[in-house]
């Protein structure tokens, strides 16, 4: 490293070097004054793998590195000035706890006798995020002095060990700079000798190598546990939405074709979609009579993506279950294991408790993924020891796929309404979008109605869908960002497609200024229903006034103009000639939204209907 200017360029400098070396890849940063010295480090790192991506707004340009860090669980640095720049990150601070997303935040701050003397642009930003964060420091004022610096390089390594650590999540540096700011001359500031000093040299890469391990059980335990699931009658797996950087489906699949159990599996596990969904899942023509009845040949594992219209009361209990992941999107499979009379097991490394039914019998601490496979292996090894097979009743089974075949025929059936525009609502879109994503691609899911159609009505398929969304706290702000962000960590040319509604698309409106200046493509479908459909949902919506005024709130917005401020292409699409529209628009470069109108309340009720006529259905069935 040559010699710094300055003192500020120096620690801006060994910083971003220590965690360039420590494995750091990108950095989004918003213009400021108190931050230049972090801004110049990044802007100006001779690692050409270092990305920088500047945004305009602080709080677009945290949600975008969540998203970022979503994809790909590695975090993003976010550099800001002093003040309410350092504020704007908090939205997108809690979403990363919450979900489990890393997340490096560097707020530059003005020197500590500052504080509380009324200073310009100075608040306090000590423990700013408060328990949201799994570390915060505030760093030293900068100085040419060796066991400063040596901490500095300690800090930068503990810094990245933290946001990835168990639980990931993300950590805070605040970081104070008297002026100079800029990286002037400042004689005597930094001695010629310093660069050759172990701090101001820093070593062969990371100053401190930190390795992390996974947790596991003991083989006692996993015993304990795989002998309760290999003498169930009726075992169950759940898929919740998995933490960055996700879930080893073939792990899952591998211990539910040992037990012959169906696999309930949240759009957001990494379980629902992928190539394990080929096995035992059957592929009927969409929107006819003989879907009905098609069967595929007989195999040892189901993944079930309709569970959220079939599952009530009158379903048998499952006697053991194991859950991994975050808590289901889905409220009918929350309710029916907070009702079931069973054991139940939830895998969580942090051993944290993420389920609010306060139902669940076992907190096992461990990694999901070594623990599956551990179970598959000892129960598949106890049966060949013995010479008898897992207690599971093949009926339990049968008994879900023969309710995920009456679901998919009529959700096939009310697509083809939509097509041809006789009653048009909002899940048969998200179905679409999900059926006809290119093999790879990215999909990110808007929070409200949008995921729990995704949930409802995203059919379980073949192929390699990363499917995202902001559950962590599950707010509707920040979405464009954070479904931008996870674009630009996506390798080579995996298309992204967002699915918002209209209230989450205006919230973050701001946010499609990353298009051009972070260079991300995207197919939006927009589905627009004019105010917050979500509401119908709820007991509210009886009560007029205040439900529109004050819950619905319809905007009477038209979003065409954005197609001029961004330079995207906006179209205006129906219902019956969205799938073409949607093609056409993955085929294509640039950004595409798809703009589609729709009644929330025809939906709502829609919904309703399609529920009661699978429940009714398979009653009939099982009957």
């Amino acid at each position: 490293m040559t010699r710094a200017p300055n003192r500020n360029t120096l620690w801006g400098r060994i910083l971003v070097d220590e965690l360039v070396e420590g494995g750091l890849e990108a950095a989004c940063i918003a213009p400021g004054s108190r931050s230049t010295p972090l801004t110049v480090a990044f802007a100006e790192h001779p690692d050409v793998e270092v990305e920088v991506f500047s945004h305009l707004d602080e709080r677009s340009a945290a949600y975008f590195a969540l998203g970022r860090g979503r994809r790909i669980g590695e975090p993003t640095a976010l550099v800001c000035t002093s003040g309410t720049a350092a504020a704007n990150f908090h939205p997108a601070v809690i979403e990363a706890d919450q979900a489990r997303v890393p997340l490096l935040v560097l707020t530059a701050d003005r020197p500590a006798e500052l504080r509380d003397s009324g200073a310009n642009q100075t608040i306090d930003q000590i423990g700013l995020y408060g328990d949201s964060v799994r570390w915060d420091a505030e760093l030293p004022d900068p100085e040419a002095d060796e066991r400063k610096v040596r901490s500095l390089r300690t800090t930068a390594a503990r810094a990245l060990a933290k946001t990835t650590g168990t639980p990931a999540g993300p950590v805070h540096l605040n970081c104070p700079f008297r002026k100079p700011l800029e990286p002037v001359e400042v004689p005597g500031d930094v001695p010629e000798e310093f660069a050759e000093t172990l701090a101001g040299s820093g070593r062969d890469g990371p100053f401190v190598d930190v390795s992390s391990g996974r947790p596991t059980l003991e083989g006692n335990e996993v015993r304990r546990v795989a002998d309760a699931l290999a003498n169930a009658s009726r075992p169950l797996l759940v898929a919740g939405p998995a933490d960055p950087p996700g879930l080893d489906a073939d792990s899952m699949v591998a211990l539910a074709r040992t037990l012959e159990a169906p696999v309930l599996a949240d759009p957001l596990s990494d379980v629902r979609f992928g190539s394990h969904v080929e096995v035992g899942a059957a592929k009927p023509t969409v929107g006819t009579e003989s879907e009905t009845e098609s069967e595929t040949e007989p195999a040892a594992t189901t993944v079930c993506g309709g569970y959220d219209a079939y599952l009530d009361e009158t379903w048998p209990d499952p006697d053991v279950v194991v859950r991994v992941g975050a808590s289901p999107t889905s409220k009918p499979l929350r309710h029916w294991l907070r009702d079931a009379d069973c054991r139940q097991f939830l895998v969580d490394p942090a051993v944290d408790w993420r389920e609010a039914t306060f139902t669940v019998t076992d907190l096992i601490g461990a990694d999901p993924d070594r623990l599956l496979a551990s179970l598959a292996d000892a129960i598949g090894e106890s049966a060949t020891a013995t010479g008898t097979e897992t207690s599971s009743d093949s009926g339990w089974l049968e008994r879900f796929r023969r309710a995920e075949a009456r679901h998919w025929s009529v959700v096939g059936a009310a697509r083809e309404a939509d097509r041809l525009e006789t009653d048009p609502f909002e899940g048969a879109i998200l179905a679409s979008v999900l059926e006809h994503a290119p093999d790879p691609a990215t999909v990110f899911v808007s929070n409200s109605m949008p995921i729990r159609d995704a949930d409802r009505f995203g059919r379980p398929r073949e192929a390699d869908l990363t499917v995202l969304a902001n559950r962590g706290a599950s707010g509707i702000d920040g979405i464009v960002s954070t479904a931008l962000g996870a674009g630009s960590a996506t390798e080579g040319e995996e298309p992204l497609v967002l699915v918002t509604g209209d209230l989450a698309f205006y919230h973050d409106s701001n946010g499609l200024l990353a298009l051009e200046r972070c260079g991300v493509d995207a197919t939006i479908v927009l589905l627009d229903n004019d105010g917050g459909g979500i509401f119908h949902m709820l007991p509210i919506e009886d009560y007029e006034p205040p439900f529109t005024d004050q819950f619905k709130t319809p905007h009477g917005l038209s979003f065409d103009a954005l197609a001029d401020l961004y330079d995207l292409e906006f179209e205006r699409v129906s219902p019956a000639a969205f799938d073409d529209a949607y093609r056409e628009s993955l085929e294509s470069a640039g950004t595409q939204v798809l703009a589609l109108e729709f009644d929330a309340e025809a939906s709502h009720r829609r919904r309703e209907d399609l529920e009661v006529e699978t429940r009714s259905r398979r009653r009939d069935d099982d009957a």
